[in-house]
């Protein structure tokens, strides 16, 4: 009997192991192709080894595209539009959970049925009223319709309804506002779901690509992943090169992911140990 658990431990083991190096490999690869030739890249067997050319690599890069102003576009972008939606998917989502007002109910499950409508759907119009108000070409095209999501109000609102409504009675009757309630006492409850939200959020602004190149018009606010296409001409293509950049447009998002996380793991601990 014990051999028979210790033999079904390895194999999760095993199995989670091979699961872990399944995910790290497509980063990995991108790391090695990055600092060799294009040349390695259609090599058989495939090189899996690091080379010597990144800095080479690190050089076309900058001088094939704007890297740093575009790097600072898509920070700027993501920042401001994970701060919004932070900001008032947890005010909203509080609100519906804490909160009865007529047609509440109505309003909730509407805002849920747009959920299921595609995104690509909502382009048209979309851009009909950003050109309406005059943004095209703006950093408020992006930033706009990332303001609130269905899916942030719906994460919040679940999160929230744990929240004991006697800690929220009590602030009413110390005098706080419901504005109070939800500053002072709902948003440091809330702070794992808050993390994560923050981490999709900015993952999503930051990977976002087709809706950018539907609105920016002037090459100096271009985001990261429309300047990476300049790297590629019509007939050719420096793979090296464009894996370089990639990579590059890969580590700050994979270091805010860190950041976040490890705010995602201490909200978690901390609620535990409360409980």
């Amino acid at each position: 009997m014990g051999k028979a658990i210790v033999f079904k431990k390895l194999l999760l083991h095993a199995v989670l192991i091979l699961g872990v190096l399944a995910s790290i490999f497509p980063f990995y690869w991108l790391v090695v192709m990055s600092t060799n030739q294009t040349s390695a890249i259609f090599a058989f067997p495939p090189k899996l080894t690091f080379g010597g050319y990144f800095a080479i690599n690190y050089r076309h890069v900058l001088d094939n595209m704007n890297f740093y102003r575009a790097l600072l576009n898509t920070l700027f972008i993501a920042v401001a539009s994970t701060t919004l939606q932070l900001f008032f998917n947890s005010l909203t989502g509080f609100t519906f959970a804490k909160f009865k007002f007529p047609g509440s109910r109505a309003l909730f499950f509407i805002m849920m049925a747009t959920m299921m409508i595609p995104g690509q759907m909502l382009l048209v119009p979309q851009f009909i009223i950003v050109k309406t108000l005059g943004w095209v070409g703006s950093y408020k095209a992006l930033i706009a319709p990332s303001i609130a999501s269905a899916f942030g109000i719906f994460w919040i609102r679940q999160y929230a309804l744990a929240i004991h409504n006697e800690l929220l009675e009590s602030a009413r009757i110390d005098g706080c506002s419901k504005f109070g309630q939800y500053w002072r006492i709902a948003l440091p409850i809330l702070r794992p779901a808050l993390a994560f939200l923050a981490i999709t959020t900015f993952m999503g602004v930051w990977e976002d690509y087709l809706w950018p190149l539907i609105v920016l018009t002037d090459s100096s606010k271009f985001t990261l992943m429309i300047a990476l296409q300049q790297l590629k001409s019509v007939h050719t293509a420096d793979y090296s090169m464009v894996m370089t950049g990639t990579l590059m447009a890969t580590v700050p998002l994979i270091v805010v992911f860190l950041v976040v996380s490890r705010q995602f793991i201490a909200g978690i601990m901390e609620g535990a140990v409360k409980s």
